[in-house]
């Protein structure tokens, strides 16, 4: 659908783009018709002045008339090609109008399609393109015989920033958290917020456990700096923390829901063990 639409635009404005040249050499070809019309006239009055007290020879009277019946004739001319050209005008403008009409119906699709993918408060990826990039990136691991990682993420205790400093400044927490966890991931890496306080980050490729728990420190570390944000008594400054559950390929499991639910699970003993990280 996006294809068909975008080419649709494309179309319509390399149509509208052919019309006014062409309506461009038209309006010479008028001018021109125009130009001539005008002569015609200016001789066959002269002429015709000339000839007004004696009656010319009959050969110049017949060229006097043919030329009068030329002279209508291109004046006809004229006159089509300014009607012609009008008309070209105003398929332009309804071609502009249609360019327009489809261009925004592509920033909708688009803006459809963002939000049926992406999270509305976070602009991150949601479950569902989380997890059709999981699947890519199990399928890609499986063709080279590459490793990945899974980290499932729940913030600490941020049910009672909701119910002490109110929503709003809950949501801000949230946008914070999802601002630093993208500026500690890979190009290559996906950062997703699954729901409420939960986000998952799929590592493309690993190297080993070592490096992966690294990674994971560096999130850690991030979430864990004051927070300051407006809730409903004023500015306040948070301190967050965070638990994560890593779950690897193929170790851990071979399929999403398995490395998925493998990190829900680390993440719960992460949290019991106030451990920062865990692996599955």
């Amino acid at each position: 659908m996006k294809t068909n639409v975008t080419g649709a635009v494309q179309g319509a404005g390399d149509a509208a783009k052919s019309l006014s040249a062409a309506i461009g050499q038209n309006e010479q070809v008028e001018n021109l018709v125009g130009e001539c019309a005008k002569e015609l006239t200016s001789i066959n009055v002269v002429m015709n002045e000339e000839f007004a007290v004696q009656a010319p020879p009959q050969a110049v009277a017949n060229a006097l008339e043919k030329s009068a019946a030329v002279e209508e004739k291109v004046q006809e001319v004229a006159e089509k090609l300014s009607v012609v050209n009008e008309a070209l005008h105003e398929e332009v403008a309804e071609r502009h109008q249609l360019e327009h009409q489809l261009a925004a119906v592509t920033v909708q699709e688009e803006s459809a399609r963002h939000a049926s993918f992406h999270d509305a408060l976070t602009g991150l990826p949601n479950r569902k393109l989380a997890m059709d990039r999981l699947e890519h990136g199990l399928a890609q691991a499986r063709r080279h015989q590459r490793a990945l990682a899974v980290m499932f993420m729940d913030l600490n205790e941020f049910k009672p920033i909701n119910d002490t400093h109110g929503h709003e400044a809950g949501d801000r927490v949230l946008q914070t958290i999802a601002a630093r966890l993208l500026e500690n991931t890979r190009d290559d890496d996906t950062v997703s917020r699954l729901g409420g306080d939960e986000f998952l980050y799929l590592m493309m490729e690993t190297q080993s456990d070592q490096d992966v728990g690294q990674i994971a420190q560096k999130i850690v570390d991030a979430i864990s700096r004051p927070c300051e944000v407006v809730g409903t008594a004023g500015r306040i400054t948070l301190n967050l923390q965070v638990s994560i559950g890593i779950a690897r390929f193929p170790q851990d499991g071979e399929s999403a829901d398995i490395l998925v639910a493998s990190a829900d699970k680390a993440m719960y003993g992460a949290k019991r063990d106030k451990a920062g990280f865990a692996f599955a």
